[in-house]
């Protein structure tokens, strides 16, 4: 995964997975993006840089399964304003954590970290309703992975995390998607 130089071969990918007709929004061009990043203090990763500036800024035939939301959107069913996410706070999280069947932890201090993961570091690609939300994180040790957040806990996507065959990053996110693949497809899982 390189998160500074988009692959041509990647980029071609994702202008097939996301062709004529898929119901997306148009590319946002260079400019814009660059502003994006400029007001959040981040780069973003490639090869999703690169396909918002040139490919598309969200699909509504997905992934995830409510569409792919244009940069900086929300879904509806998120709580609170986007004004109070701080994107150039580095993602938080190196690994999953179950914050549901955390009980070490101190309620106010777990509270405190779960919104932390939710606000810091990462733009919202979309959701799988109920709450099951799909981040890309922009900042920090884990820019350019892919995360499911949800209301209970958080998980990295990509198969050297467990759970799924696929590969990290927003490019192996949508080949797992267009592949038809359930989201956890990992032996045992």
């Amino acid at each position: 995964m390189n998160n500074d130089h988009a692959d041509p071969a990647e980029l071609d990918f994702l202008r097939a997975a996301f062709g004529v007709g898929d119901g997306g929004a148009p590319a946002l061009g260079w400019e814009a993006v660059h502003a994006f990043e400029a007001e959040h203090r981040i780069v973003l990763p490639e090869p999703y840089r690169t396909f918002v500036a040139e490919i598309s800024d969200g699909s509504h035939q997905g992934p995830p399964a409510y569409g792919l939301l244009g940069l900086g959107e929300l879904p509806g069913d998120w709580g609170g304003e986007a004004a109070e996410r701080d994107l150039g706070k580095p993602f938080p999280l190196t690994e999953a954590w179950l914050w549901e069947e955390d009980e070490g932890e101190d309620a106010a201090e777990r509270d405190a970290a779960v919104d932390r993961v939710l606000r810091h570091g990462s733009v919202v690609l979309g959701t799988d309703g109920c709450a099951m939300h799909w981040h890309l994180v922009v900042s920090g040790p884990h820019r350019g992975h892919v995360w499911q957040v949800t209301d209970v806990g958080a998980l990295p996507f990509g198969a050297e995390f467990g759970h799924t065959t696929a590969t990290s990053g927003f490019t192996g996110w949508v080949r797992h998607w267009a592949a038809g693949k359930e989201w956890f497809d990992a032996p045992g899982t």
